[in-house]
């Protein structure tokens, strides 16, 4: 098997020949209009946007690794337009109007980012496809159906489909399935294609990528790093799962890990078993949750929580993943798709998204400050990031629009507990999802309590 210890930091990677070769780093002191901390997706986008609205203003990005080394080389590949964080706790600050309006935003992305990829001639192997939810015993189907019918209240009934278990079944032949909810308007994506082709355009627009440039501080109208210093009246932090490296943030967003591994190409005949010709992004009503794309040559990639945290929000060492990880998932794909049994794992891979406290994303920018930031994705980054570089972009230039008013703009949340209570939460929450989980297969005919224990130790 070619894990991450290749070189490579996922197999997207080694699906397009490599991981990059660095661009050269900061050369020394700069002044820039803006600087970005952090060339993913985050970055890139809000790059994008503000050269296309100011071709005149000067950006400087710097980024430790290279263009598209964290999560956004290295995610599912969901452009899901997704919205799963809580709408109670944004309704807090704001109104059911405005959740809905931040929800038909985050929807909206998906159009975006394929308008884009096309005015830009971006090749990132993106299929239009639904969103397949599916329920395998009694309690994930209670749970689907509660899902359904929260999601169809929010002004969202025409974007989704209830499906009996049959109807699930014809879409993907998923062992023992209940039923299913699909949601529409999602796309399948190849992360570091749509990461570095995004990088090679905000370059033709004229903004330098100062890689291999390790930021050492943040501060109002400077940046430091150990190549030079970039002083800016504006310094945008994106950085999402990697904030906790940056001095003074250890406790703002934690790094969660999740992993993934993708198969060999399978057999046209077990693809004909299997079904999933719709090329859906797949996932189920677990504690734990999975995530699953059909990929353009015919693998399967499966992803989930493995080591979920480590101690002292350490991310890890360029994508390697343990062997036991690499089972667990594997575990889940056979379990769901019994007819993988046998099929080889080519490769195997982990990183890290960003979390909140309160488990909510956010964007803003401080005025006092000049320090804007965008991110907290919770594994919705690929869709999410685009409606942050807009919305950044609206914030950076001043102009008040639809989208510098939405819910998530300017939320401030309470940091993480220190350590060890950070460590102790994290996994004690995934050890009582496991346990719940293991209980619902074996037969539970309800919710196990334990899951609802696990959410509120750490605010989920």
């Amino acid at each position: 098997m070619n894990a991450a210890t290749n070189g490579n930091v996922s197999f997207w990677y080694a699906d397009i020949g490599g991981t990059p070769g660095y661009r050269p780093p900061l050369p020394g002191d700069r002044d820039a209009d803006v600087c970005i901390v952090g060339a993913g997706y985050t970055g890139l986008w809000t790059a994008y946007y503000l050269k296309k609205a100011d071709p005149s203003i000067r950006i400087a990005m710097v980024e430790k690794e290279f263009a598209g080394f964290g999560a956004s080389g290295r995610n599912g590949g969901w452009l899901s337009g997704g919205f799963s964080w809580s709408r109670e706790k944004y309704l807090k600050s704001s109104s059911r109007g405005a959740v809905i309006a931040m929800e038909k935003a985050m929807a909206g992305t998906v159009d975006e980012v394929i308008a884009v990829t096309e005015a830009e001639g971006i090749d990132a192997d993106i299929v239009r496809a639904g969103n397949l939810q599916v329920a395998t015993n009694k309690p994930q189907l209670d749970r689907l159906r509660e899902y359904y019918k929260e999601f169809s209240a929010w002004d969202n009934s025409d974007r989704v489909d209830f499906l009996s278990a049959e109807e699930a079944r014809q879409r993907i032949a998923i062992h023992n399935v209940q039923g299913g909810v699909v949601k529409h308007g999602a796309a399948r994506v190849q992360p570091a294609k749509l990461v570095r082709g995004l990088a090679a355009t905000v370059e033709r627009l004229g903004v330098p990528i100062y890689e291999q440039t390790t930021v050492l501080g943040i501060e109002k109208g400077r940046v430091t790093t150990n190549r030079g210093v970039i002083r800016a009246p504006i310094i945008i932090r994106a950085t999402e799962g990697f904030t906790a490296g940056i001095p003074g943030h250890k406790r703002l967003w934690l790094p969660l890990n999740s992993a993934l591994i993708v198969t060999e190409p399978l057999s046209d005949a077990l693809w004909k078993d299997i079904g999933w010709q719709g090329r859906e992004l797949l996932g189920d009503m677990a504690h734990a949750y999975c995530y699953a794309q059909r990929t353009r040559e015919g693998r399967i990639a499966m992803g989930g929580r493995g080591v979920p945290y480590r101690f002292g929000s350490q991310t890890d060492v360029r994508g390697q993943t343990q062997a036991a990880t690499i089972a667990q998932l594997q575990a889940i794909l056979t379990r769901l798709l019994p007819q993988t049994k046998g099929v080889r794992i080519d490769h195997a891979w982990c990183g890290v998204l960003g979390v909140p406290r309160d488990w909510c994303t956010t964007a803003g920018l401080d005025r006092q400050t000049g320090i804007g930031w965008a991110g907290g994705y919770v594994g919705l980054g690929v869709s999410s990031s685009n409606l942050s570089g807009r919305t950044l972009r609206d914030l950076v230039l001043g102009n008040e629009t639809e989208l510098t008013r939405l819910p998530w703009v300017n939320r401030s949340v309470r940091k993480w507990e220190p350590e060890p209570m950070r460590w102790l939460g994290v996994h004690s929450m995934y050890q009582l999802y496991r346990i719940a989980d293991e209980r619902e297969e074996a037969g539970l005919p309800q919710t196990s309590k334990l899951a609802a224990l696990a959410d509120r130790l750490t605010g989920h």
